[in-house]
């Protein structure tokens, strides 16, 4: 595969969005290159491979851009060959795994804004940054509570899951911005130190871009 033929991941060695992408890389073992946004707080579309959302992961092919991490993460199922089983978040028809997947990325998302208010200098005492905390601690527990069960219920053929990967890449990078310690979540950290043991994992491991 030629250089132009590479797809190249675009985002940031500490964002826990690329990491999903990154781990799909490499668990799929799609050759790719990785670019480096470097100024988060950037507002040109330009520094976010072209994605007018100014988010990450994005993913670039000759066939054109592909916005956010599933949608990454689908396209490098696409082209690993032979195609393993994923679990994807369509495939969660019950309750718990459905409400599993969607509270795993309002965590996410919702730690995502705590840390860029804090990198843009705003307090944490405001009303606003209080009802993120709480909202995050509400979905934490709730993960907590049911991440047994849930990941018990998912198909046993499976070779990977879009769940357990966006579980996964939250957990770990909670300690990792300090944004909330993961000790309380027994259950949470016992699936992390499993899915740690993949090569895939290792290296994935978050650090800060220099």
């Amino acid at each position: 595969m030629s250089a132009l033929e590479t797809p190249v991941i675009i985002g940031r060695s500490s964002s826990h969005f690329t990491r999903i992408a990154r781990l799909f890389a490499a668990e799929l073992r799609v050759h790719h290159s990785f670019q480096v946004v470097r100024d988060l707080l950037s507002t040109n579309p330009v520094d976010y491979g072209g994605n007018p959302a100014l988010r990450i992961p994005v993913l670039k092919t000759p066939q054109g851009a592909w916005f956010g991490a599933l949608n990454v993460s689908r396209e490098l199922w696409r082209r690993s060959s032979p195609r393993p089983r994923v679990v994807w978040p369509e495939d969660l028809d019950v309750p718990l795994l459905a409400n599993m997947q969607e509270l795993t990325l309002q965590a996410m998302a919702t730690e995502v804004t705590l840390v860029m208010e804090k990198m843009a200098g705003a307090g944490d005492d405001t009303r606003h940054a209080r009802k993120l905390r709480e909202s995050l601690l509400n979905m934490m527990a709730w993960l907590e509570e049911h991440a047994n069960a849930a990941l018990a219920a998912l198909p046993p053929e499976r070779a990977l899951s879009y769940l357990e990967v966006t579980l996964f890449c939250l957990v770990t990078h909670l300690e990792f911005r300090d944004v909330l310690p993961t000790k309380p979540y027994a259950a949470l950290n016992e699936f992390c130190q499993q899915f740690s043991k993949r090569p895939s994992a290792s290296e994935t491991s978050f650090r800060f871009d220099t």
